[in-house]
This record gives structure tokens, sequence and C-alpha cells, in this order.
């Protein structure tokens, strides 16, 4: 670890002669994950029993959006060395000389240690206790635990990528609840199908820097076949709000429709395996997995903010 946190970047430019550009930290910050984060975090704080003031609303936002991004800023640091090998990440700051490894190491850290005691001290402590349970578990248990060592990666380390609605629910209610942690669960399940589903077609990547995905440990054939369990075990999960009176019937509705694509996509990756058709149906529930997810947790927003209203 101390090899990456003080290396020259990958490029060959030293700490001392790198400037980043505002550009490059918000690309640290990795802002597509963010945009998912924001979105499952304001759904569980509609969602969750409870008001909060419109200030402190806007503060619990931003603190987890930038516990975010202090993720993404340290996993970036952390992987500095394999995002250089792999096409996917190879354009990263770090990768491309724009900036040190230490400067990344710092501005995560600051924003790690600012997001959680703005969020503890402002808000409530269990939401900033959560996360920071976030923040230390996408570090250290999937990044620098996991990630390198067992195609169990994704799985476990699902979890961080969960906790956004749980920490937005307890923002406004101050505790956690069987919603919230069915809330988790949707993400936690959705991960391993979505991921996996990258590194079908991602897999030379994987195996060139020594990350052992499942396809790289496994082989591409249990690859798909485990994408159809995990999918035909998440799908009634996703729709399980709906059963709790956390949904209502328009989101029954797109749970409804949107799983059976999902199953579709998932089943046509086991069926289609060569080539490049193989690497398209693939390729095809990734993107669609993204917008699935997007489109669950949104219309769970929708439907709180008109319930809320009409109360």
């Amino acid at each position: 670890m101390a090899e990456l946190g003080v290396q020259a970047d990958i490029s060959g430019t030293t700490a001392g002669e790198c400037d980043p550009s505002v550009a490059d930290f918000i690309a640290l910050m990795k802002p597509r994950v963010m945009s998912l984060v924001i979105l499952t975090a304001v759904t569980g704080m509609v969602a969750a029993p409870g008001s909060i003031h419109p200030v402190l609303a806007f503060i619990a936002i931003l603190a987890i959006s930038v516990g975010a991004g202090a993720s993404g800023a340290l996993n970036m640091w952390y992987d500095a060395d394999i995002d250089a090998k792999m096409q996917r990440t190879a354009a990263r700051p770090i990768p491309r000389g724009r900036m040190s490894a230490d400067d990344a190491l710092a501005f995560g850290t600051f924003l790690s240690a600012a997001s959680v005691l703005t969020l503890g001290l402002l808000v409530n402590w269990t939401a900033g206790s959560l996360l920071a349970l976030t923040i230390g578990f996408y570090i250290f248990v999937y990044t620098m635990w996991l990630k390198r060592r067992t195609p169990q990666n994704i799985v476990i380390g699902g979890a961080a990528g969960a906790f956004p609605p749980m920490i937005g629910w307890a923002a406004i209610s101050g505790n956690v609840t069987i919603e919230s942690v069915l809330l988790f669960l949707i993400i936690f399940m959705w991960t391993p199908p979505h991921f996996w589903a990258l590194s079908l077609y991602r897999c030379r990547d994987y195996e060139k820097v020594g990350v052992p995905m499942l396809p790289v440990v496994a082989g591409l054939a249990e690859t798909r076949r485990q994408i159809v369990i995990y999918s035909l075990l998440f799908v009634p999960i996703a729709i399980a709000p709906y059963f709790v009176g956390l949904g209502g019937v328009s989101y029954l509705a797109v749970s409804s429709i949107l799983g059976a694509m999902f199953l579709k996509y998932a089943f046509d990756v086991k069926r289609i395996t060569q080539g490049r058709e193989g690497d398209a149906a693939a390729k095809k529930l990734f993107l669609f997995s993204i917008l699935y997810l997007f489109a669950l947790f949104g219309t769970l927003l929708i439907e709180h903010i008109v319930w809320r209203v009409m109360a």
C-alpha cells in the first residue's frame, strides 16, 4: 500500500510536476457513480417517515454525495497501478499523469472526514456512522482486500454501493428499518449481474492485471450461469417494495415490466455466447441494468413526492 501511496504517477510525471485541473478532481470522484448515489439517497430520504429542515436535507444530500466522491478518489489512488493497464480506466487522472497519487490520497482523505463529520454533526450520527461504514467498507474491504483476492469481490463488495438509500433514510428518521434494508438489498442483489455483465466483455482487461473477476477464475460459462441465478433472485426483491407498502401501483408496474426485460437480457447473455454477439448481449444487459436501477428508484421517488403533496 505504501508503494502505491507515494509512487510517481504511472506516466512518469513526478508528484511535484502534476498540475491537476478542477475537471481532474471531479473525474476522481466518479461523477457517474455519484449520480446514482444521489438518486438512491434522495429516494431513501423522501420515502422515510418524518421530516427535516430543507437546509439540513440539502446538507445531508451533499455530505452523502461527497462521501461517495471520496470513496471514488481513494479507490483511484489505490488502484492506479492496474488502472493504467486497463483500457476502461487508462484515461483516469492518475494513470494519465494529470494528478499525483499523493494528491488523490489527500483529496479523498479530506473529503471522507469532512463528509462524515458534516453529516454526523449537522444531521445525526446514525447517518454519519453509516456513511463512515460505507467509505471504510469500499476502501478497506472491497478495494484493498477483496478486489484482488477473490471472485466474490463484487458479491461482498457490492454492499458499499447499496448503503446510500439506507443513509438517506437514517438522515430523516434517525434509525434503520426493514424498509431501508429492502432498499439496500435491491442494490446489493443488482450489483453482481450488473458487474459480471461488464466483466464478460472486459474479461481480458481483468485477466491482464490479475484481478480475479468471475470470468477470469471460473470461466465465461459459469459467469453467465451466475448472472441468471442472481437475476432470478434479484427481480422479485426489486418488486417487493410494493408488497410492504413502500411502493405503489406505478412502482409495481415499472418494476414488473423492467424486471421481465432484465430477465430476458440475462437469459440472452446465457444463450448467446459466441464472439461479438456474446459481447453485445453482455453489454446490452450491463447498460440496461443501469437504466433499470435508475427507473426503479426514480419511480419510488416520484411516488413518494406525489404522496407527500397529496397528504
